[in-house]
């Protein structure tokens, strides 16, 4: 029988933020294979786990995920981690996972840490709606395309970012999605731990100001643009909902399109219907 490969969530900075079953699957499998295997060994070693490990990281990812497919297909366990948090989110694992399936072999996730799920949560910025869209361009005018690209996303915007782009990524953000609500979330879980709020040309300026940013950054920006309107009138949603039930739409799919068109989160869209709908009986 083929073996499983498993995804298994690491700690993003605090050791202590590992689940039992991460630790147990860790144990059990036949090999570990490691974004950075020196990185790795201070986890494993600090629980006392022994299993074997090998590199798999972006430079050697093509050549090391045939070799891993074959290890599963001879009826090995392997777990995938990266440096810190989820396996395949902005780090190496999604070409391993395409042919694990591709070739029947059982994928098993084993979630836990993940940097910018704990930055959202906390950020203070609306949750019910959220784009991630890992690491910017890292040239000016490539990045300021894609953030034009990404002004009419409904949702909080999630970025990772590295420290000495990080004073010119916000004056980007800020000149081309305009003033916007905005947090910087840094080394999180780690002793050195900061997530500091403001508006995008405040935080622009405050770390052109602060020499030399450390650590890892989690980039959020609201969906809406401060002081601005969008398309609303009294009663927009209302008439947009009743327009697209008699279009034919069930009231739940007609409500999610209205808040589509107005640039609205669905729960923003609801609470405005009642209110509309209230006022006009």
């Amino acid at each position: 029988m083929a073996g499983t490969l498993y995804l298994v969530a690491t700690p993003i900075g605090n050791l202590a933020d590992i689940t039992h079953r991460a630790l147990q699957v860790l144990r059990d499998v036949d090999l570990i294979a490691c974004e950075d295997t020196r990185h790795t060994h201070k986890l494993l070693q600090h629980y006392g786990i022994t299993t074997k490990t090998t590199s798999y990281h972006e430079h050697n990812e093509q050549q090391r995920a045939a070799e891993l497919i074959d290890l599963l297909k001879q009826g090995s366990d392997i777990a995938v981690v990266s440096d810190a948090g989820t396996p395949s989110i902005s780090d190496p694992g999604f070409r391993l996972v395409r042919a694990a399936i591709e070739s029947e072999i059982a994928v098993v996730p084993v979630p836990g840490p993940s940097a910018l799920i704990s930055a959202l949560i906390a950020a203070g910025l609306p949750t019910d709606e959220f784009f991630f869209a890992g690491f910017l361009p890292s040239r000016s005018n490539a990045r300021r395309v894609r953030l034009n690209e990404l002004r009419s996303v409904p949702g909080t915007l999630i970025f990772y970012e590295a420290p000495h782009r990080l004073a010119t990524t916000l004056r980007d953000a800020y000149e081309v999605l305009g003033e916007r609500e905005a947090v910087v979330a840094r080394e999180l879980t780690k002793l050195h731990e900061e997530i500091r709020r403001g508006r995008l040309s405040e935080l622009a300026k405050h770390y052109v100001d602060e020499e030399n940013p450390r650590g890892e950054i989690v980039v959020l920006i609201d969906r809406n643009v401060i002081g601005e309107t969008t398309k609303e009138t009294t009663s927009t949603v209302a008439t947009l909902v009743d327009q697209f039930e008699q279009d034919g739409l069930d009231h739940r799919a007609a409500l999610k399109k209205a808040a589509r068109e107005l640039g609205l989160s669905r729960a923003e869209a609801y609470r405005k219907l009642i209110v509309e709908r209230g006022s006009s009986t």
